[in-house]
C-alpha cells in the first residue's frame, strides 16, 4: 500500500453460483429428488462474502479501498479476483492467493416465496490466519474492517484466539478496527461465543453485527425464539433487549456498536467515556462530543425491494463512509440505512448502490422513511438519546 487507503476489508470471500430454476412454482424439496434431471436456466455467477460485498460497495461509494480475501491457485480463485478486477484494477493488490489450496464457493438454490438453499465450501475461508496478511501493508490504513469470523473457524477457534491476534496487531499500528459478524454455523456450535466476544472486542473500535447473530450469540433462550417466529417488532423494538445487549458489548470494549435490525432499521449505541474515543485511532475524523454517549434507532428508507442480499454489508459501507468522512452521527447512521435502501432494489448485492452524492441527493428530496410504531422508552432516557424517523425528523 504506496498511499494512505481508507479503508482495508479482510475476512471471509466466496464464489457465488446462483441457478435458475424453470420450475420455479414448485418447492426444492418436491424438485430436488433422486434420479431427476431438473431444468434450469444460465447461471449468475457473482462474488460473496464481505470482502467482495463490503468492499465493491466502499468502491461504489467513491472510496479506495484494499481487499484482503484468501482465494486459492484454482479456476474459481482466478474467478473471484478476475470478477474484483472488474470494480477496480488496484482493489486486489492485496488479495492472498495460497497454493494448492482450495477456493471458496456457494451454490445458492432460490426461488420466489421458498427458502433458500446454500450449498457452501469453506475452502480457503478456513485457512485464513493472522500470519496470511502482511501488517506492514497496514501501515498507511485509516481502517481496517474485517468480516465474518464464524465462518472461518482459524479465527473463531481457541475462542476467537486467531482473532485476536490480527486486531491485536492493527490496533498498535493505530488503525481503527470494525468487526461484522455472520450467523455461526454447525461447525462452530462448540464455541463460547460469550468467551469470543471478551476476548476479540477489547480490539474493536465499531461492532456491527445483526440482531439475530448477536442475540444468537447472547441469549440462547431469544435465539430459539427468533427461529420459531421471525423478527418481531414486540421483541426487537419493546422487550428492552436492544438496551441490555448493547450495554452489554460496549462493557466488552468497543466505543460504538451498531446493531442491524433488517426492516426495523438500524441501532447504535455508543460509548460514554471520552478516552475510549481517544484511543479510535490515528486518522479519525469525527467530532468525539457528538458521539459520546448516544443512543439512536433511525428506521428504513422506503424502497421496492428486489432482494436482500448484501444488505447488511450495504448498510456498513454507508456506516463507514460517514464515520471516515467525519459526519455527525445523525448523518452517518441516515447514511448507512440509505445505502442499504439502495442495495435491496436490486437483485445482487452491489450494482443497485450509486455515487455517495447521488445518495445525499436522494435523501434531500424527501425520501420517505418507513414509520415504526415506538414506546415512551425511546422518548427519555439517561444517554442523549434520538430516534431519525419519519421523513428524517428527530424525535427526542
Amino acid at each position: 500500500m504506496t498511499k494512505r487507503e481508507e479503508v482495508v476489508v479482510a475476512g471471509h470471500i466466496c464464489l457465488d453460483i446462483i441457478p435458475k430454476i424453470k420450475d420455479c412454482k414448485k418447492s426444492l424439496s418436491s424438485l430436488l429428488t433422486p434420479g431427476k434431471l431438473i431444468e434450469i436456466e444460465p447461471a449468475d455467477i457473482c462474488t460473496g462474502g464481505v470482502v467482495a460485498n463490503t468492499g465493491i460497495a466502499l468502491h461504489r461509494l467513491g472510496l479506495h479501498p484494499r481487499l484482503m480475501g484468501k482465494v486459492g491457485s484454482d479456476y474459481f480463485g482466478s474467478m473471484v479476483i478476475d470478477l474484483l478486477k472488474e470494480q477496480n484494477p488496484n482493489i486486489v493488490e492485496d488479495m492472498i492467493v495460497a497454493k494448492e489450496e482450495s477456493t471458496s464457493y456457494t451454490i445458492v438454490i432460490s426461488q420466489p416465496e421458498f427458502d433458500r438453499m446454500l450449498l457452501h465450501y469453506s475452502g480457503t475461508n478456513d485457512t485464513f490466519k493472522a500470519d496470511d496478511i502482511q501488517i506492514e501493508c497496514l501501515e498507511n490504513a485509516k481502517l481496517f474492517h474485517f468480516g465474518y469470523p464464524p465462518l472461518m473457524s482459524q479465527m473463531y477457534k481457541n475462542n476467537g484466539r486467531g482473532l485476536v491476534e490480527l486486531l491485536s496487531k492493527v490496533k498498535k499500528l493505530g488503525v481503527t478496527t470494525s468487526l461484522d459478524m455472520a450467523m455461526p454455523d454447525s461447525d462452530s456450535d462448540s464455541v463460547d461465543w460469550i468467551k469470543f466476544l471478551q476476548n476479540v472486542l477489547p480490539f474493536v473500535d465499531i461492532f456491527l453485527p445483526s440482531f439475530e447473530e448477536i442475540v444468537y450469540m447472547l441469549d440462547p433462550d431469544l435465539s430459539k425464539e427468533l427461529r420459531d417466529n421471525g423478527l418481531q417488532e414486540e421483541v426487537v423494538l419493546h422487550s428492552g433487549v436492544l438496551k441490555n445487549i448493547s450495554e452489554r458489548l460496549l462493557a466488552m470494549g468497543p466505543a460504538i456498536v451498531a446493531i442491524k435490525l433488517g426492516e426495523f432499521g438500524l441501532y447504535v449505541r455508543t460509548a460514554d467515556k471520552t478516552k475510549r474515543f481517544a484511543d479510535l485511532g490515528t486518522y479519525t475524523q469525527i467530532t468525539t462530543e457528538g458521539w459520546l454517549n448516544r443512543e439512536i434507532l433511525v428506521s428504513c428508507y422506503k424502497v421496492n425491494v428486489a432482494g436482500t442480499i448484501g444488505a447488511g454489508d450495504s448498510t456498513i459501507a454507508g456506516f463507514l463512509t460517514g464515520f471516515l468522512k467525519g459526519l455527525s452521527i445523525e448523518e452517518t447512521v441516515q447514511s448507512a440505512v440509505a445505502v442499504g435502501a439502495c442495495c435491496v432494489e436490486v437483485a445482487d448485492a452491489t450494482t443497485g448502490i450509486p455515487s455517495w452524492e447521488t445518495i445525499q441527493s436522494r435523501r434531500s428530496t424527501g425520501w420517505s422513511k418507513v414509520e415504526l410504531s415506538l414506546t415512551d422508552q425511546w422518548k427519555y432516557n439517561d444517554v442523549q438519546q434520538v430516534w431519525l424517523g419519519v421523513n428524517d425528523q428527530f424525535f427526542m
